[in-house]
């Protein structure tokens, strides 16, 4: 059996724990501005409509779930308010998920948190903050992580 390293060596767990709580602290900030019923998982969706209306089925390929899993995510966001579900100019069968206003507001206030949190951490970084930032973009592009999240193909 091996001995875990040290937790001020283990990359894996420190970026975990990194993750969960700057999430944590976006989340709260999101509940703040007046969106407390969105979860972070509901980003995963969001982040797909953002260039226009998008189809039950193309949003189960994105996010690698069955499209049943993804009705039942829009039915809830549209109940709150982010998305709006209609049928398809082609197809009335096809239906086509779009953000609402309140989910256009939802992405600001997040971008709004995340930006405070990325401040925050910059600061405690102090000076050392640009080389530390390029040390994380080189891990993230070794891994491919970057290409995942630029290509949108991160899945909760």
């Amino acid at each position: 059996m091996t001995a875990p390293e040290p937790i001020a060596e283990d990359m894996v767990l420190l970026f975990a724990a990194l993750s969960a709580t700057t999430q944590a602290q976006v989340t709260a900030t999101i509940a703040q501005a007046g969106f407390g019923d969105l979860r972070p998982s509901d980003g995963f969706l969001v982040q797909h409509l953002q260039h226009g209306p998008v189809s039950i089925g193309e949003l189960a390929d994105k996010l690698g779930i069955t499209a049943q899993g993804v009705s039942k995510t829009v039915i809830e966001m549209e109940r709150k308010g982010y998305v709006t579900r209609t049928a398809s100019s082609g197809d009335q069968r096809r239906r086509l998920v779009e953000l609402t206003s309140r989910g256009w507001e939802a992405i600001y206030a997040s971008r709004r948190a995340r930006a405070e949190v990325n401040r925050q951490l910059r600061a405690s970084l102090g000076p050392g903050a640009p080389a530390f930032l390029d040390q994380i973009h080189h891990l993230a592009e070794a891994t491919g992580a970057v290409t995942l999240l630029t290509e949108r193909r991160l899945r909760p």
